[in-house]
């Protein structure tokens, strides 16, 4: 793909988000979040159009693309660089912790040969821990792409794994 045909992309994904969402400041979490979802991870082009689309809006918003960037790179669900297939979000909060989070975490480690922030060299998975998914009375969680896993043992890592292409 070339780069006009990828800034064009870039340029609609990013027109439609604000469409969808508003061109507000309370809407820039949802504009990044959508972005996000349509390419799995946000452009860095992405921001530079943004912020021409929302400065151009009729609402006297003024960001930066360092402030766009540091809210995508504040957010655990939001990646500013390429990721697998595949997601494997882990918390790592205190309620999972002590409900096995720390053998399960292992466990999750080997079986997908990875330590958090790496991706598979076949980009089929990537592991990223977060410090809570919302669910902290199903400890340990799992998050897979947009399936959580709750009261997850260690034992069954390979059959959840095995339910991804």
């Amino acid at each position: 793909m070339n780069a006009e045909v990828i800034e064009k992309d870039i340029s609609s994904v990013v027109r439609n988000a604000i469409d969808l969402h508003g061109a507000t400041r309370e809407a820039l979490i949802p504009i990044l979040s959508e972005v996000n979802k349509v390419f799995g991870y946000i452009p860095g082009q992405a921001f530079t159009e943004l912020k021409k689309q929302i400065q151009f809006a009729e609402t006297n918003i003024f960001v930066s693309e360092s402030q766009l960037f540091s809210i995508a790179s504040f957010y655990h669900m939001l990646s500013t660089r390429p990721l697998g297939r595949h997601v494997v979000r882990f918390c790592e909060s205190a309620p999972c912790h002590v409900m096995g989070g720390r053998e399960l975490f292992t466990v999750v480690k080997d079986a997908l040969n990875l330590e958090p922030g790496e991706t598979s060299t076949d980009n089929k998975w990537s592991l990223i821990t977060t410090s809570c998914l919302g669910v902290c009375g199903v400890g340990p969680v799992l998050l897979i792409d947009e399936d959580i896993y709750g009261n997850v043992r260690p034992d069954q890592v390979p059959h959840i794994l095995a339910l991804y292409d």
